[in-house]
């Protein structure tokens, strides 16, 4: 049978102030008064069922998941006690699916994309489900055609093709130079790594012992222990000391057989407050914001932000990113939102986990 996992963990650092550990990005409303992994669940919901669909989350989330997402059977959703990356996210996730169907192929799926239009969506994760089915031994990812040489995202570098839209994966590029993205580009033979997949339960549990032999011993632990009351002990006491580690740098880029699926949407990263720019309507000076109280005079190219009714306003100022929440506001230059991250620690580092 088929199944999802959503991956809803994260902190969202790069969206602070209003990104918080106590809610991150990915429950935000901020588009279409929805939050990321609400509308993330709506798309894979449109494939299949709730008892299919599965959510790994950290532990201290899990009830503000469960109240996003109140279909979902409780025993779908899981708990991390700590993030540990993406190959840990998964290896627990994909274990716990087998140990209720072993026959499991599974889709993963992120929580804080915006992926348009939704039959696109589902076209592409169909011929992936599809391409995983035929083909037990492969790995499969989506891949995104790139509309502009981007030197945030990995790439993904096609060969062969193996059927309408599934090709052969040569190699992943990680985050490369501009002279190196313009030419991906021009080439055509590349996509941004969507960090989507899908595959055979039992293959990429199988990958994970090869590549990453320790992880893998304790997550089967904690496997073999989820429907007993050891459950949480066992889980508190293995997953905190494993390997934190991308599942692209632990198993895709050593794994033999992987196929990618090219995925046309339109498909933004929220990974930053620039990447507003291509969600959200501008005005005719350039500027935009998630919501109406925002006034400017002689202001063009502005990013403006709060999920209140809190009236901002702006007189001459231009390509800022203003974020307001209540007991926080950030200002910056668009062109230095890449910092925020380095300002949140600098933050921590003066008023602890206060603002955080």
């Amino acid at each position: 049978m088929r199944h999802a996992v959503i991956m809803a963990g994260g902190a969202g650092v790069r969206l602070w102030p209003l990104s918080r550990k106590s809610r991150p990005k990915q429950l935000l409303r901020l588009f279409g008064g929805t939050s990321l992994l609400r509308q993330s669940y709506e798309r894979v919901a449109s494939m299949l069922g709730p008892e299919q669909i599965h959510v790994i989350t950290g532990k201290q989330h899990l009830p503000m998941v469960t109240a996003e997402l109140p279909e979902l059977p409780a025993e779908n959703l899981i708990g991390e006690p700590v993030g540990r990356d993406t190959a840990c996210a998964i290896g627990l996730a994909s274990s716990v699916v087998a140990g209720k169907d072993p026959e499991a192929v599974i889709g993963i799926f992120t929580a804080d994309h915006i992926i348009t239009p939704t039959s696109c969506f589902c076209g592409a994760v169909e011929r992936a489900f599809v391409a995983a089915e035929q083909n037990t031994d492969a790995l499969v990812t989506m891949g995104i055609r790139p509309t502009r040489p981007d030197t945030n995202y990995g790439y993904i570098w096609r060969g062969e093709r193996i059927s309408e839209g599934v090709f052969l994966v040569k190699k992943f590029t990680e985050k490369p130079s501009m002279t190196k993205a313009m030419k991906y580009l021009a080439g055509g033979e590349y996509y941004w790594n969507s960090g989507m997949f899908t595959w055979q339960a039992a293959t990429i549990l199988e990958q994970l012992k090869t590549h990453l032999p320790s992880t893998s011993k304790a997550i089967r632990e904690i496997a073999k222990a989820w429907s007993t009351d050891e459950r949480d002990q066992t889980l508190e006491r293995l997953y905190p000391n494993l390997m934190k580690i991308s599942i692209d740098f632990a198993v895709m880029e050593k794994a033999q057989r992987v196929l990618v699926v090219e995925m046309g949407c339109h498909w933004v990263d929220v990974g930053s407050w620039p990447a507003l720019e291509s969600i959200v309507h501008a005005d005719d000076d350039g500027n935009l914001s998630t919501e109406e109280h925002v006034v400017h005079l002689g202001s063009r190219g502005n990013i403006v932000v709060s999920e209140e009714k809190h009236l901002i306003a702006t007189i001459g100022v231009n390509d800022l990113v203003i974020v307001h929440s209540p007991d926080a506001t950030l200002i910056c230059k668009k062109r230095d939102a890449g910092s925020i991250k380095e300002l949140v620690d600098n933050v921590q580092g003066k008023y602890d986990a206060e603002y955080l």
